[in-house]
């Protein structure tokens, strides 16, 4: 079954339908997101967030959750993360080390 709200990882259109999915910390955390380039190290790192509660890596077009969409999975994810809002914040801010990290190994790297 093909459903047109499935991509690959989590998109970045969903974030905004996040926004109030939690209290103000999280808020303020969506907006920030929401606002910022699709290339800036914030979305980047929010994507990887995303990715990394989803699951999307595992997902495939066979499974419940791309039969429901990306948006519904997202929505659904954040509703039953059982943490706090703090808590998703430092997973955000662990996500945005990692793509720092990466994004310095590869200026390094020799090509």
């Amino acid at each position: 079954m093909y459903n047109a709200d499935t991509e690959l990882l989590f998109p970045s259109r969903v974030i905004s339908s996040l926004r109030n999915l939690r209290g103000d910390d999280w808020k303020h955390l969506i907006d920030q997101v929401h606002n910022s380039p699709s290339d800036s190290l914030d979305h980047l790192a929010f994507v990887l967030l995303m990715v990394r509660l989803g699951g999307c890596v595992s997902c495939n077009a066979d499974s419940y959750r791309a039969m429901r969409g990306c948006t519904q999975c997202a929505k659904q994810t954040i509703r039953r993360f059982r943490g706090s809002d703090q808590e998703l914040i430092a997973q955000f801010q662990q996500a945005r080390q990692d793509v720092t990290e990466f994004v310095q190994q590869k200026k390094t790297d020799p090509i």
